[in-house]
Order: structure tokens, then sequence, then C-alpha cells
């Protein structure tokens, strides 16, 4: 899986925000805010990339046990779906 072309992530007074760029601006009308964790995980979805793939790297980024890791991810990706932001 991958992100959708047409957002990219801003850091912005201490909060990390998705911003859509060139069309997406018109279909796009919310404001997508992610903590750390998000903001990881939003990088590493910039290439092509497993769902297993994302907990191995939250696992080594992060202090965290794999199941927190794996659902985690499956939260994120599950948002990022809804949002319909990968492609």
């Amino acid at each position: 899986m991958k992100l959708k072309d047409g957002f990219v992530l801003r850091r912005i007074g201490g909060h990390h925000i998705v911003v859509p760029i060139g069309a997406q601006t018109v279909d796009f009308n919310c404001m997508l805010t992610l903590n750390d964790t998000g903001a990881f995980l939003w990088q590493k979805l910039q290439k092509e990339i497993t769902e297993e793939a994302l907990t191995a790297a939250l696992l080594e980024e992060y202090d965290v046990t794999e199941d927190a890791a794996r659902a985690d991810v499956a939260r994120f990706i599950d948002s990022l779906r809804e949002a319909a932001l990968l492609a």
C-alpha cells in the first residue's frame, strides 16, 4: 500500500498537518492532524510498503509491544482508508 499523490505532511506550530496540494485541494475538505507516530508511519507510506513492514518499523523506532504496534498500524491504515488517502 502507498499514499495517494497530492498530499504533503508539514510541521506547523509543533503539529503534523496533512495538506492537500494541486487537484486534491478541490476534493479533500478536511484537515488531518497526526501525532509523532502517525507522522512516522505517514513518511513510511510515501513508498509502497506492507502492514507487516510498517509494524516492524514501528517496533524498531518505538518501545512498544508487537501487539500494540500491530493494532496501532491497523487503526492508522483504517483511518487513511476512510479518508481515501491510500492509492
